[in-house]
């Protein structure tokens, strides 16, 4: 019976996904700032200290050492430097950074800011670190920089924020980017609404919108669909129960799903080799991988032309490559082919119904799985995708060596 109460309507798993990430993200900023204020609080206490000792040489140092020691093991960097900007106090975590050399700063942008923080108490900013400094990729380092008395020694707390924020940039794309591909779908079904309103009395007008909207339905359901998926695969929700997979099953559903687009285009096809391989995984996934690869070869081969699934063990994986006779991929978009939203030809895209997310669904499948996907194209000579999946241990024999070794 209604109460007359509405009823609470549950999140979609888009939602919820990046919900939980901005969630995710907010609860690591105040872990850090948390650790940048504790740290903040150990340099005050530590220079304090360090002061006192030096005027009551008689004083027990342990509460020196104590402090020192938890400094030391601090996560964020900690740097203390005097009104000559020479290093009084650096951890650890600061050299590895690679902002400290001898008892120097090495980076320009930090004396800059100490000497800023002098005049106004205290600052946060980001800072880039170059990758010639650390010896590997460039990182960005929020700092926290705070005058720490009257004698110009300031400290500089110093957190690796690199990923939090490559997740904001990515994040701010994303929104931007799902925003512009549901206009295009949203806005032609209120144009083909309305058409179809004026032309009340026309049939023959009246079922040709009806189809594109059918179609354009069919576009807009595909691509909310693939962003809930994409949107679970990155979004950190753990990998359904891996067991093992036969290369051969996930072939042969992949095929079936994509042989009636195949048939319509009257494009062929075919299995290459035994495809005996058994790998660790989720069976569900791997074919939605291959399906998505199947689908791009299809939509983009000639008709009449033959689409080629071979499959092989190399090197503890299971490498299974989808083969088309298309007319192949520019050199310089093959690396961004795996992109969300990237697409070669935007017009053919349209045309065929891609919305440039299929093959970011393939890489994150591949990379969920431990494996990888490539691709190797020549125009006008077709392309080869290849999906890379390790083998299962112990297991990684054929289905008929599997039942031989148990009987």
């Amino acid at each position: 019976m209604n109460s007359g109460r509405p009823t609470p309507r549950r999140p979609s798993p888009l939602v919820n996904s990046v919900g939980r990430q901005i969630y995710d993200h907010r609860v690591e900023a105040l872990i850090a700032l948390a650790g940048l204020v504790a740290g903040i609080s150990l340099a005050l206490a530590l220079v304090a200290m360090r002061r006192r000792s030096a005027t009551e040489p008689t004083q027990p140092t342990v509460g020196f050492d104590v402090a020192r020691r938890v400094v030391e093991l601090m996560e964020p960097g900690a740097v203390v430097v005097d009104a000559d900007d020479s290093v009084i106090l650096a951890n650890a975590a600061a050299r590895g950074l690679g902002v400290v050399r001898g008892r120097e700063l090495a980076v320009p942008h930090l004396l800059r800011l100490a000497a800023t923080v002098r005049r106004t108490g205290q600052r946060q900013e980001d800072v880039r670190l170059t990758a010639e400094l650390l010896g590997a990729g460039p990182r960005t380092v929020g700092v926290q920089a705070m005058r720490l008395d009257n004698r110009g020694t300031v400290a500089l707390l110093l957190l690796d924020v690199t990923e939090s924020r490559r997740i904001e940039d990515v994040r701010r794309d994303f929104m931007a980017n799902v925003s512009h591909e549901l206009k295009t779908p949203v806005g032609a079904l209120s144009l083909l609404a309305e058409a179809m309103q004026d032309a009340s009395n026309d049939p023959e007008a009246i079922r040709r919108f009806s189809a594109r909207a059918v179609h354009e339905a069919q576009r807009l359901n595909r691509l909310v669909r693939e962003l809930i998926d994409l949107s679970r695969l990155q979004g950190g929700e753990p990998l359904p129960e891996r067991n093992p997979v036969s290369v051969r099953v996930v072939i042969a559903e992949a095929m079936d799903r994509t042989r009636l687009a195949a048939d319509a285009r009257a494009i062929r096809l075919s299995v290459s080799g035994a495809a005996e391989e058994v790998v660790l995984g989720a069976e569900g996934q791997l074919v939605t991988a291959l399906t998505n690869l199947l689908a791009n070869a299809v939509a983009y081969s000639s008709p009449g032309t033959t689409v080629t699934v071979a499959a092989r063990s190399q090197s503890g994986f299971a490498e299974i490559a989808v083969i088309d006779q298309g007319e192949g991929i520019p050199p310089g978009d093959q690396a961004r082919i795996f992109e969300r939203f990237y697409r070669v030809d935007p017009a053919r895209a349209t045309a065929t119904g891609g919305n440039g997310l299929g093959l970011a669904i393939v890489k994150h499948i591949a990379t969920n799985h431990g494996g990888g996907v490539r691709v190797s194209s020549q125009l006008g000579a077709g392309s080869t995708f290849t999906l890379r999946v390790p083998l299962a241990p112990d297991l990684a024999l054929s289905p008929r060596q599997t039942q031989e070794a148990h009987s």
